[in-house]
């Protein structure tokens, strides 16, 4: 079966996130910037939560004790929809479209997207686009067979422990790598790694972040979208060409 272009109603996407980070303008007032978008998005994120970030400072000066400074300031202002699966967050340094499982096609959510960025720029004001990204974040569930699980069967380059002749037994990885596509400029950011054993099931996490660093224009979304279906091109493929036919088997309608 040919998965390259075909939809997958099963797909093991738990999180998937929409970057679009850009330069504001110097003394945007965060507290008016959260009045006004909390009243533009009301109807589709009633909710409102805000994430904060720490920095502790170490100062030591001579024989003096070292002396402590925490600052702490705003991280993200999270707008959240009413089942609490999807967000948009107006950050600092930009904009983000966050969706939680269950997760269609990018296709159905772009439109919120749009939406979201553009009230994001009628408020804010941003000056110049940096960086577009995508990330999904699968969760995938291999079965065991008794305990035990052969990699291959799943990744087309799995993880081995080396030949030592002694009884190891493969517990878990962790494997990153980071790429570029040399014909479209695009970045990829690739995390594979396992958790604990649930049952009879090994859950594998393929974080996959792709992105573009850039100087766009903030108004011109026909080139933001244009970027992100290219970077959606990339994750997909990514994506299929990771795992197995097996491995994708298992999100298919008949799994």
């Amino acid at each position: 079966m040919n998965h390259e272009n075909q939809p997958m109603p099963r797909a093991p996407i738990i999180e998937a996130v929409v970057d679009i980070d850009c330069d504001l303008p110097p003394g945007l007032n965060p507290h008016g910037l959260q009045e006004a978008a909390t009243e533009a998005l009301r109807e589709r994120y009633p909710k409102f939560r805000q994430q904060l970030v720490q920095q502790h400072v170490f100062k030591q000066q001579g024989d003096k004790p070292p002396e402590t400074e925490v600052h702490q300031g705003l991280g993200a202002m999270q707008f959240v929809s009413e089942d609490g699966r999807q967000l948009v967050q107006f950050r600092p340094n930009g904009f983000s479209f966050n969706r939680l499982a269950p997760y269609g096609s990018l296709d159905d959510y772009l439109p919120e997207i749009e939406s979201g960025w553009r009230t994001f720029g009628r408020l804010a004001h941003p000056v110049m686009v940096r960086k577009i990204g995508i990330r999904m974040i699968n969760r995938i569930l291999l079965p065991l067979d008794g305990g035990r699980l052969d990699f291959g069967d799943f990744l087309k380059v799995s993880p081995r422990l080396p030949e030592t002749g002694l009884p190891l037994r493969f517990l878990g990885f962790l494997d990153q790598q980071t790429a570029l596509d040399g014909e479209t400029g695009n970045h990829a950011n690739i995390v594979k790694t396992t958790e604990l054993p649930q049952g009879d099931m090994l859950p594998l996490i393929l974080d996959i972040d792709v992105f573009f660093p850039c100087e766009t224009s903030p108004g011109d979304w026909t080139v933001i979208r244009g970027r992100l279906d290219s970077l959606r091109n990339l994750k997909n493929r990514i994506f299929r060409n990771t795992l197995t036919e097996q491995c994708l088997n298992l999100f298919s309608p008949q799994a």
